[in-house]
């Protein structure tokens, strides 16, 4: 379900007052919106057509640093121009927001009008094509989880951070009376992604003090993406407006169970048929899900760090809080880093339990698209399943355990270097290695208490 505006519709509720604003914003490389508020008359005049940003937002970290080493942006190249070319088929009202539309926009070379290849849009949308030459159209769907907490941004700017006040006191998993205490924002989140044209199915309360898990109905892939993004920056906004705060961090607490963005896939035919279904088959699962299961088993430590993107991404991995160490598969096992769920169903499918809340969705479901149709035109095997425990099995493949290892494992990736092009892996390995060396670089809270006296 895309966007629940036309232009049309638009123009009649810029002409009736309704709407004032336009966001219009693009992707980044970490999964955040970028852009540019319109007025509305501007935007309907022919603003929709498309804008211009400055090319370095796709190379910028989380603290809009300019990062130098990149081939695509640097001060030798000069920093110039992107097209954000809308896409329409997005536009939609922002509920939460007073006056508020928005659109998502793709990103274009400023002198051919291609897509920039390393912009996480484009990056999903070539591997959608390509399950679409083969004859299937990727369907997925993201859960994502995250802690909100009393204090607000503001209070957290200040100083608060060392004192961080979840909303709840325990561990509210499924707990209809803690959540109720939080419906006055909770509620908020699925009324105003609803009226923004996300279908929520519903909330609950997650597996720890004041974490919260939204879902939303699937899709095809590039809509999940979208809506993932949009959930994401709703939910802050949302939170924000009623004085308080989430984070999205994979581990925001060394106690505390990480956030995750579990990534169910399957495949369909162009004319609707499940192609993952196979009723007489062991699971149900059919060759073509097989093989795709194959390929993303074969591939998944070369494509973590599309998983998983930062250093504190892979502090979630821990034994014992249902996020996974091992890349293997199961049936229904969340001990698991791929499960099959929804056996002898049409809806049987892939279950990635490896990505975490802070993961760019776009880049996550086209490296798993990626690995998946590899596994189907090489006619993979599949490895037999495992069952029981696998955070004590020993000897199987395991999850990197570093961002350090996994960038290794993706640069080294010919599957993804033919599947992204070399440009593009050079560009989030080298996004990868500035995310190391920033970390490596600062000093610790943990060091400190640990060291000043001690050392």
């Amino acid at each position: 379900m895309p966007g629940n505006l036309t232009l049309d519709q638009l123009k009649d509720l810029v002409d009736a007052g309704t709407i004032d604003t336009v966001l219009v914003a693009g992707v980044d490389m970490w999964g955040r919106l970028v852009g540019k508020r319109f007025h509305a008359a501007f935007f309907v005049d022919g603003g929709w057509k498309e804008t211009h940003c400055c090319d370095y937002l796709l190379t910028v970290d989380q603290d809009m640093n300019t990062v130098q080493g990149y081939k695509s942006s640097s001060w030798v190249t000069g920093y110039g121009d992107y097209v954000m070319k809308p896409d329409m088929a997005t536009l939609r009202r922002i509920p939460w927001l007073e006056g508020t539309a928005l659109v998502l926009s793709d990103l274009l070379d400023h002198h051919t009008h291609q897509e920039v290849p390393h912009s996480p849009r484009a990056i999903l949308k070539a591997q959608v094509a390509r399950a679409r030459a083969l004859g299937f159209n990727p369907m997925m769907a993201t859960e994502l989880e995250f802690y909100l907490f009393e204090n607000s941004y503001e209070n957290l700017r200040d100083g608060g951070l060392k004192a961080l006040h979840p909303v709840s006191a325990y561990n509210e998993d499924y707990h209809i009376f803690q959540t109720t205490k939080e419906e006055g924002v909770m509620r908020a989140i699925r009324n105003g992604l609803y009226g923004a044209g996300i279908p929520v199915e519903n909330s609950k309360g997650e597996a720890d003090a004041g974490q919260e898990e939204v879902n939303y109905k699937y899709s095809d892939a590039l809509d999940t993406a979208d809506n993932h993004s949009i959930l994401k920056n709703g939910v802050k906004e949302i939170a924000w407006s009623k004085g308080k705060s989430v984070t999205f961090m994979a581990k925001y607490d060394t106690k505390k169970a990480g956030s995750s963005s579990h990534i169910h896939q399957s495949l369909w035919s162009l004319d609707g048929q499940a192609s993952f279904a196979d009723p007489g088959a062991e699971h149900g699962m059919s060759e073509v899900m097989r093989h795709y299961l194959a390929g993303q088993l074969h591939h998944a430590r070369d494509i973590t760090a599309f998983l998983a993107p930062y250093v504190n991404s892979y502090k979630r991995f821990c034994v014992g809080l249902f996020a996974p160490t091992k890349a293997v598969w199961s049936s229904d096992n969340r001990t698991a880093g791929f499960r099959v769920c929804g056996e002898h169903t049409k809806a049987v499918r892939v279950e990635c339990r490896i990505p975490g809340s802070d993961v760019n969705p776009y880049l996550a479901c086209a490296a798993l698209l990626a690995a998946g149709l590899d596994g189907i035109e090489q006619k993979m095997p599949l490895e037999p399943e495992l069952s029981g425990d696998m955070y004590a099995a020993k000897g199987i493949r395991e999850i990197p355990k570093t961002l350090r290892e996994a960038a290794v494992l993706m640069n080294g990736s010919a599957m993804l270097r033919k599947a992204f092009g070399d440009d593009v892996v050079d560009h989030y390995h080298h996004a990868a290695q500035w995310e190391i060396a920033e970390t490596d670089r600062v000093v610790t809270d943990f060091e400190l208490q640990r060291g000043f006296e001690r050392a």
